[in-house]
């Protein structure tokens, strides 16, 4: 079996496509051919038609105008190009529900708000234990993801998942997972896999989207 194609989407700073290292690394490591993807909105069903799963990594802030909502005047809003195309490749995978999708931190908050659910901008205003979540600490986390502990670095959380289930939560209710229960693989996690320790919540979850990318190919015909 070819290796899966595993799409990573890039940031924009300074004009620039930039993506962390991380996250192609896991991929490679867990059996995957990780690719970057650049923020062309109009790409974005060619981009699925082509990857075997998608990764939305980390960044800044959603830009909230989107869903009819002010932006928070702290927030540090993400490239509207980037949003626009990260949108996009949501919209495309509705179509193509076998598609593997694993969204971390702002992608997990771009997934959630794209299927209805709502967002808080600014946990410091809101949670007294806000600081437990930022500074890239480690807490715990618990549901039906499992238990044990993830390294989180975020300012914003989903409150209300919309469309999706809560499969983890922290200890002071934040929501820390969310999934589409009725999709092989589409899972939204707010800390980043690519530095927890803990395998089955750090390098475990990509793998399993790559292990997930290999049935979807191998259930193929060909």
């Amino acid at each position: 079996m070819r290796l899966p194609l595993i799409g990573i989407t890039c940031d924009i700073r300074d004009d620039r496509y930039s993506a962390a290292p991380q996250c192609a690394r896991a991929v490679a490591e867990a059996g995957g051919l990780p690719v970057l993807l650049p923020c062309l909105a109009d790409c974005a069903p060619s981009y699925v038609d082509r990857c075997d799963g998608i990764i939305l990594p980390g960044g800044d802030d959603p830009i909230m105008e989107t869903w009819g909502i002010p932006t928070h005047d702290q927030a540090k809003p993400i490239a509207p190009e980037r949003q626009a195309f990260e949108l996009a490749l949501l919209a495309a995978l509705d179509a193509q529900l076998e598609r593997p999708v694993l969204g971390i931190c702002l992608g997990m908050q771009l997934m959630g708000l794209h299927r209805g659910g709502s967002l808080d901008q600014h946990l410091p205003s809101t949670l007294a234990t806000a600081d437990q979540h930022w500074g890239k600490r480690e807490h715990p986390i618990a549901g039906s993801l499992g238990q044990g502990t993830v390294h989180s670095h975020h300012r914003q959380a989903i409150t209300v998942p919309g469309e999706l289930t809560v499969v983890a939560t922290a200890p002071d209710g934040v929501i820390e997972a969310i999934r589409d229960d009725q999709r092989p693989f589409y899972l939204g996690v707010q800390w980043h896999p690519e530095r927890t320790k803990d395998e089955r919540f750090g390098s475990g979850l990509i793998r399993q989207l790559v292990d997930a990318a290999k049935v979807a190919i191998a259930s193929r015909p060909q």
